[in-house]
């Protein structure tokens, strides 16, 4: 993608477009170091680049202490190619895969082969040596970042053994793992906060606004200037449950994701959903070159992304044809009636929402009782019947056709919600719900053929294009609300 030379022309300008899309690493040091490191510029004869921290890891190098490898942003995924290496990573990053390369495989839809051939080009190491690298580098930020004993920090890195994880950890880093240990003990016990970075311009308003109004009620609240929810995931043959919140840090591109403690044994999926949900691995800079006008008013807008694919596509059924608030109330009655109770320190969270088999084995009569329409009662029994069975993958690095099409042969779900789903549940950067309402108002356009046309364009970042529009409408129908009185809805 870059030549050398390219890369330490971005090195020596710590340009943040760069950051995450490659790593340096200093033969004289034996250190690697993000493209945004602060320390000295280096002798670019004493420069190495690598595609991975991973890669940097495979030829001997330690991480740099002051910028911190591991914090640096992922690659959003475009071509056929980085989609399927990307969504490997994603697994592996998530801690939903183990070492074995074949089950990996088969899990995205390919051989093992063409795997760990796809997966070198794009990170020039194996999958499992990058599983390694993004351990060694999550029980690192642990470490530095929060107060959790070595013990735990270990097991939530997913390391089997704390004897394997100190012998690792010494062998490549040359450090204990207590010498990266923040002065003043453990502090709060009931809670931990880890941080997230991104590379600017972020719209952190434009997606905190986007996220709030769509809240489910129970589950999920903006206040305070942040986001917060509670968290069901299965991990194994037993649950992990709690809740957590996300707030901006002032000065820094990032973001403070604080955990319940409850939350520690799945730090990593947690972390991995979270990027998704905030589209913190995207590339700014690409999207606004290539979108122009339509972005320039909206600089560092973002694509919000999924928590939980399930959720999302419950929340979607329900808001068809309706206001976005008539499905938040929708959504928040479903949480109440199916999901679980949870305490937490916030009285805006107070349930978990249902999995996909809560909804499944769901009378529809206590759905229909819920006030959702008989056709949606369908539509949503016949989404969580699908996901249940695991026939429905909905997250990040599920093939987009099949997927689509899988969609759309379910009763109720319809081209629109469909190519919603693949913006918001697939983090598909070309989703583009062309008959969506405000799309075609945005355009101009009455037929979604018309729209698709016009978009061409935008591709490969029409998902983009799709939040820059209904920005654009939100803003004009606010101002109409000013000056009559009246407005419309939002997606």
């Amino acid at each position: 993608m870059f030549d050398d030379d390219v890369r330490y022309r971005a090195l020596s300008a710590r340009d943040p477009r760069f950051d995450g899309h490659f790593y340096v690493a200093v033969s004289t040091t034996g250190v690697y170091c993000r493209p945004v490191c602060p320390a000295r510029l280096p002798r670019r004869a004493h420069c190495v680049f690598f595609p991975s921290a991973a890669a940097a890891e495979a030829q001997g190098f330690r991480p740099c202490l002051r910028c911190r490898p591991e914090l640096a942003p992922g690659r959003a995924s475009v071509d056929a190619r980085q989609r399927l290496a990307r969504a490997a990573a994603a697994r592996l990053e998530a801690g939903l895969a183990d070492q074995d390369l074949a089950g990996l495989a088969a899990a995205l839809g390919v051989s093992d082969r063409h795997l760990r051939r796809v997966f070198r080009l794009e990170y020039g190491v194996t999958p499992v040596a990058y599983a390694q690298t993004q351990r060694l580098l999550l029980a690192k930020r642990l470490l530095t970042e929060t107060g959790l004993p070595v013990t735990e920090v270990a097991l939530a890195a997913g390391f089997g053994s704390l004897r394997r994880f100190n012998a690792l950890f010494r062998q490549r880093y040359r450090l204990k793992p207590s010498s990266l240990r923040r002065p003043g003990g453990r502090g709060d016990t009931d809670s931990f906060t880890l941080r997230l970075a991104y590379r600017p311009p972020y719209d952190w308003p434009a997606l905190r606004d986007f996220l709030g109004q769509r809240a489910i009620a129970g589950v999920e609240s903006v206040e305070e200037g942040s986001y917060r929810r509670t968290v069901a995931l299965r991990r194994g043959d037993h649950g992990v449950r709690g809740w957590l919140t996300v707030a901006p840090v002032k000065g820094r591109d990032q973001l403070a994701v604080t955990l319940s403690a409850s939350l520690a044994g799945a730090v990593p999926e947690v972390l991995a959903r979270l990027r998704h949900l905030f589209d913190l691995d995207c590339q700014p800079s690409e999207v606004a070159a290539a979108l122009g006008p339509l972005m320039a008013a909206h600089p560092g807008l973002r694509v919000p992304g999924a928590f939980d694919g399930f959720e999302a596509a419950v929340r979607a059924v329900l808001g068809q044809q309706i206001t976005v608030r008539a499905a938040q109330t929708l959504a928040g009655r479903v949480a109440a009636a199916l999901g679980e109770p949870l305490e937490t320190p916030f009285a805006a969270l107070t349930h978990t929402f249902p999995d996909a088999a809560t909804v499944a084995a769901t009378d529809p009569d206590t759905l229909g009782g819920l006030g959702i329409l008989r056709g949606r009662v369908g539509a949503i029994r016949a989404l969580a019947s699908a996901c249940d069975r695991g026939e429905l993958v909905l997250a990040p690095g599920a093939p987009v056709e099949e997927t689509l099409a899988a969609l759309k042969a379910l009763p109720g779900i319809g081209d629109w919600t469909a190519h919603y789903l693949a913006l918001r549940a697939l983090s598909w950067p070309d989703a583009f719900p062309a008959a969506d309402y405000g799309v075609l108002k945005a355009l101009g356009e009455r037929s979604p053929a018309r729209a698709r046309r016009h978009a061409e364009a935008w591709r490969p970042w029409r998902a983009y294009a799709v939040m820059a529009l209904w920005r654009n409408l939100a803003t004009q129908d606010a101002a109409a609300q000013s000056a009559q009185g009246s407005g419309t809805g939002a997606r």
